[in-house]
């Protein structure tokens, strides 16, 4: 995808998408109370084809997410809950020999759901965490030399919990870098609370959640985001921000380029989620924590100070500097699509930055 392409999303298409999309957290939202933006978090990481870590305490609502997507779409969902004990096996499947037909058949593990909770991931050997490499990035499993597809849509949503840290092993970065965000759902506040308990006693909870769609519905509106447009010079600014991450010197590992496509998938669903097709620099604001921050490995000695790879990413987006509307661009646009509603804006540097961010190590 370059920014100059000819099948642009009708007026039509990008309100079709936020209907679906609205109808789907709103149903969600309805048993997860006053958490709207985690909720839209997810829902990106759904539509844009990636998977979710939730890092945070117990109870607070980490498998409801997953659980109520699911209803809400009328797709499967399975539970894999990671112990020290779990076998790759386990999570992927096995081929069997069946005696009686003389041939080998292929009985297919958790993972192939719409929806797959990977309760407690950090809990599993590193062997067994392993196993859910392919599977995320591929959406298939090899059993055997023989490919097996999951059904799409296809979500894994992994929790952890970051307070309980004994008999666990920290998932690698090679396992990090799958997960397209990292969230947190975070206490309610008092009030929600009052309402999230008095509607646990009155009989609310996602088993009573009826679908508001499919998950065909939901495959052709993943189609519909990835025609989402973006201006080249927002191209630059999510690849300058990724490598202004590699030049921090208390940043060991930065944000890699999978790292900034996973940026762009993202932005591109929330840009139609707000019902545009086009995506601004305000989209890639909101995401950028979210989708960037867990993929920074901080420096021994930032690690010893406390400083947090979120402070470090904060400090990285106040430096790269914004492309605004109606500035100089390096490269003038060869031809401009249209789109429903006002036009997309076209965006470039301001003069003086000669088209070029500046980077965190620059200032």
């Amino acid at each position: 995808m370059t920014g100059y392409y000819t099948d642009q999303l009708t007026p039509a298409e990008v309100s079709t998408f936020g209907n679906v999309f609205g109808r789907v957290a709103m149903n969600v939202e309805a048993v997860l109370l006053g958490k709207a933006d985690v909720v839209r978090f997810a829902l990106t990481a759904m539509f844009a084809e990636g998977h979710l870590l939730i890092e945070d305490v117990p109870g607070v609502g980490k498998t409801t997410i997953a659980r109520a997507i699911a209803a809400s779409v009328q797709g499967q969902w399975r539970r894999i809950q990671f112990t020290p004990d779990l076998l790759p096996s386990d999570v992927t499947g096995v081929t069997i020999f069946n005696q009686g037909t003389r041939t080998f058949e292929f009985h297919p593990g958790p993972v192939f759901a719409n929806v797959v909770i990977a309760d407690e991931i950090n809990r599993a050997s590193p062997k067994t965490q392993s196993a859910l490499l392919e599977v995320m990035e591929e959406a298939y499993v090899t059993i055997d030399g023989v490919r097996h597809a999951v059904p799409r849509p296809f979500l894994v949503v992994a929790t952890q919990n970051p307070i309980e840290m004994d008999g666990t092993y920290r998932l690698p970065e090679a396992q990090l870098d799958r997960f397209l965000m990292r969230i947190s759902v975070g206490y309610p506040s008092e009030a929600v609370e009052v309402d999230v308990v008095r509607g646990a006693v009155g009989g609310r909870s996602v088993e009573a959640l009826r679908p508001v769609t499919d998950t065909e519905t939901i495959s052709r509106m993943i189609l519909l985001a990835q025609r989402v447009y973006i201006a080249p010079p927002l191209y630059s600014y999510m690849v300058s921000l990724a490598a202004a991450t590699r030049e921090v010197p208390e940043v060991r590992v930065g944000v890699s380029p999978r790292g900034a496509i996973a940026l762009t998938r993202a932005a591109q669903v929330l840009a139609l989620s707000h019902g545009r097709g086009y995506v601004v620099p305000e989209d890639i604001k909101a995401l950028v924590e979210p989708v960037y921050a867990h993929r920074l490995v901080m420096s021994p000695d930032a690690a010893l100070r406390g400083r947090s790879s979120v402070a470090a990413l904060r400090d990285v987006v106040e430096a790269v500097s914004v492309p605004r509307p109606g500035a100089q661009n390096e490269t003038p646009p060869a031809a401009l699509p249209v789109h429903s509603g006002p036009p997309a804006p076209q965006y470039g540097y301001a003069q003086g930055v000669q088209g070029q961010p500046q980077h965190a190590g620059q200032r």
